[in-house]
């Protein structure tokens, strides 16, 4: 038996052990069903149970499972509908968990574009409350430890934005950056960071998108993947929302939804009053800086992991990438140089598709749904 079928058996057995102690009903022989996985290393199976449950394998190696469990009952607590953790065997990496079902915010949208400000519209109000959270040192799984949000520092984001010239640039690409060419960059780094260390410092989901949000019809959405939270600017996980990596919408509808989110984070307390255009130039770069690091994540995704699925995304992350450069004069240099040396080399990839169309609905196309893949 191979090494992933035997860990399959072993949860199978796990599970069955953790249904029959809670005295739920389930299909015999227990049958777990293999669903697509994410970025990460984790492997998700649907349970053949009453209620309907997902096992997770999550490996200890490359997994924290204990930041999971403590930041899914938290968020839990405060409102947010995070997965209720129903067991767990951290010392194999085994978890038990709420299933929302199958809908992905992605798909639900795909299929139903005019209802997207609806749909926003409670992505957002979710949003509110896990920025809300009062604290950022939690109960950890055990009891007896504590969790603590890392913070969004300059360190953590000049860490993400190197992915760029560290695996989109070299590997990808196989462009050599000069001294010069590097010091372009750097600035570009220093000027993002500033930008995100000036904002309000809230929970920071990470990675709050349409493909970690699940559609619940008449609900909240669902909100999954979110283990690698940090305290980090406010602007962070609306910009992932609103310039998603997989679907675009038109540039005026994104900052109208913006704006609106600044004036109920206003309203809240959530931060002080700001004009339009500083909020926008804050959500601006720092959605800057969230598409420079994809650039870099999806390039290490395919090399590294063997994750290939994520370069038919890279056109539209390069598309957010130039619209947004595009509009600031610091970053003129930046954008004639990406222009004259990086996009040529991007043509000739077999993944590359016209950036200035991509995310763009033919009328009268039906979008394909999206499917279960996650970017970190």
């Amino acid at each position: 038996m191979e090494q992933g079928q035997e860990s399959e058996a072993i949860l199978s057995q796990w599970v069955e052990q953790q249904l029959q102690q809670r005295q739920w009903s389930t299909t015999t022989p227990l049958k777990l069903h293999s669903l697509n996985g994410d970025a990460g290393f984790r492997h998700y199976y649907r349970v053949d149970s009453e209620p309907q449950l997902l096992a997770v394998y999550a490996p200890v190696a490359e997994e924290d499972s204990h930041a999971f469990v403590a930041i899914a009952r938290y968020l839990r607590d405060q409102g947010v509908h995070t997965p209720d953790v129903i067991a767990v065997d951290f010392e194999r990496g085994f978890l038990l968990v709420e299933d929302f079902g199958d809908t992905l915010y992605s798909q639900a949208l795909e299929a139903e574009r005019d209802s997207a400000t609806q749909l926003y519209g409670e992505a957002m109000m979710t949003l509110l409350r896990l920025q809300q959270c009062p604290e950022t040192t939690i109960p950890a799984a055990d009891g007896d430890t504590l969790h603590t949000l890392p913070n969004y520092d300059q360190s953590r984001l000049r860490d993400e934005m190197a992915l760029l010239h560290q695996w989109f640039i070299p590997q990808l690409l196989g462009y050599n950056l000069s001294d010069d060419e590097q010091a372009i960059l750097d600035n570009v780094y220093a000027q993002l960071e500033g930008a995100a260390l000036q904002q309000p410092q809230v929970w920071v989901h990470r990675d709050y998108h349409s493909r970690n949000l699940i559609y619940r019809d008449g609900q909240s959405p669902g909100v999954i993947d979110f283990q690698d939270a940090v305290r980090g600017p406010l602007t962070y996980d609306l910009v992932s929302l609103l310039r998603d990596c997989y679907i675009r919408w038109p540039s005026e509808q994104v900052q109208q939804w913006a704006l609106a989110y600044g004036d109920m984070a206003v309203e809240i307390g959530l931060m002080a009053p700001v004009t339009q255009a500083g909020f926008m130039r804050w959500f601006d770069w720092m959605g800057l800086q969230r598409h420079l690091k994809v650039l870099g994540v999806f390039a290490r995704l395919c090399i590294r992991d063997g994750k290939s699925a994520y370069l038919k995304d890279l056109p539209l992350v390069l598309r957010y990438t130039l619209e947004v450069a595009d509009q600031y004069p610091e970053f003129s240099d930046f954008t004639y140089w990406f222009r004259e040396k990086l996009l040529p080399l991007c043509e000739r990839q077999p993944w590359y598709s016209d950036y200035q169309r991509a995310g763009d609905i033919a009328k009268g196309a039906k979008p394909a749904a999206g499917d279960e893949d996650v970017a970190r």
